[in-house]
């Protein structure tokens, strides 16, 4: 069903049917690459809407979910040895799915969407989305070994390199790492350790792109603004491409 460009707007959460009216007469509203008409009709399920150069989500139906995963939760939509699941913890009114993983023994920021084309941005390695750990590790590491991550540290199935790495805090018997990386391989990070010679003893996801929230208690989940569903489809890179699967599973 086909409705007029100014109230997809308006019912995304981004503006007012009047200030939704004047993006588009300043020209900051594009459909499908060509600049938006007042008056104009789309299909939300298939056009592509872009306000200032950045998607708009404007299908029906779409969710948008950050969970603060606590340890031993599975990140996946079901688990067929019954154990508790990042989906039961988001009371979504329609199907969802996690964007990516955590393993169950690691802790933090997981998106939970039905939007197949931003799971696939976020999770895809060509897009370089970053994500963000803090890593405990009960010992002493050496700098020399954080700057090693960065450098690359090759692992069974490939070279592994962290885009960034620091100290964030270190005392004797105990050392906290905060790493950015761009891949999301089985258990990349805590292997990245163990090949340097370190046990991680607890590995927290901080943020995902620029997405944080430090209030988000573990266990409990919110709505994402749709400035945030934005700012994810900004650093996942807005340009169309005409090749993007629209996953429906979750899987990439």
């Amino acid at each position: 069903m086909t409705q007029r460009i100014h109230k997809a707007i308006a019912a995304s959460g981004l503006a007012s049917l009047r200030n939704a009216e004047r993006m588009i007469r300043e020209g900051r509203v594009a459909v499908n690459g060509e600049d938006a008409v007042i008056g104009q009709r789309i299909d939300p399920v298939q056009d592509r809407v872009e306000v200032d150069g950045v998607v708009l989500p404007v299908a029906p139906g779409l969710s948008y979910y950050l969970l603060n995963k606590p340890r031993d939760v599975v990140s996946t939509a079901a688990d067929t040895h019954g154990r508790k699941t990042v989906v039961d913890l988001v009371a979504a009114p329609s199907r969802v799915w996690p964007v990516g993983r955590l393993d169950a023994d690691s802790e933090g920021l997981i998106i939970l969407t039905n939007d197949g084309t931003l799971t696939h941005r976020l999770t895809h390695p060509r897009f370089d989305v970053e994500k963000t750990y803090t890593v405990l590790v009960l010992a002493d590491v050496a700098p020399e070994d954080v700057a090693r991550l960065t450098a690359g540290v090759e692992l069974d199935d490939g070279l592994a390199v962290a885009r960034s790495a620091r100290l964030v805090d270190q005392r004797p018997g105990k050392t906290l790492v905060e790493v950015v990386m761009m891949e999301g391989r089985n258990r990349e990070v805590r292997r990245m350790f163990a090949t340097l010679g370190y046990d991680v003893e607890r590995l927290v996801r901080t943020a995902i792109g620029g997405l944080r929230d430090q209030q988000l208690r573990p266990g409990t989940a919110r709505l994402l603004t749709i400035e945030e569903v934005r700012g994810l489809y900004e650093v996942a890179g807005a340009a169309w491409q005409d090749d993007d699967p629209t996953p429906t599973n979750g899987q990439t």
